[in-house]
């Protein structure tokens, strides 16, 4: 798989560790469903504690991306969904630190509840 970046100054500059655009050739695109706060031993929620969730999302993630073959590496575009945009600069801040760059396209969306009242979701389109 060969990932480039798009970077433009026609558009502006991402606010956080993500890209504005990325394209991709070769391999195979996995689509990854979205991911809550959930120990996948015991199916709760790992704690009420935002940034403790948030972690357990992509921990989830990554091991999904693993069983199909892949990496974090590998994630090209990430949709994320807080109930609390207050948030959302913990979140970059997380993010920043378990995504390797360069960073993957993201969007993000204020949402009124997720389940299990869960105060975060990731999702992402990975290409292996």
């Amino acid at each position: 798989m060969s990932k480039q970046i798009i970077q433009t100054e026609a558009a502006p500059a991402a606010v956080g560790p993500y890209s504005q655009a990325v394209a991709v050739s070769g391999g195979k695109t996995v689509y990854v469903s979205g991911q809550i706060g959930l120990d996948p031993k015991t199916g709760e929620l790992v704690s009420d504690n935002f940034e403790a969730q948030v972690r357990q999302c992509f921990e989830n993630m990554a091991a999904v991306i693993q069983a199909a073959g892949g990496s974090l590496e590998q994630v090209v575009k990430l949709n994320l969904f807080l109930t609390d945009l207050s948030k959302f600069a913990s979140v970059n801040a997380i993010m920043a630190e378990v995504m390797p760059q360069p960073y993957p396209a993201r969007s993000t969306l204020g949402v009124a509840s997720l389940p299990k009242n869960a105060q975060f979701e990731v999702e992402a389109i990975v290409v292996i």
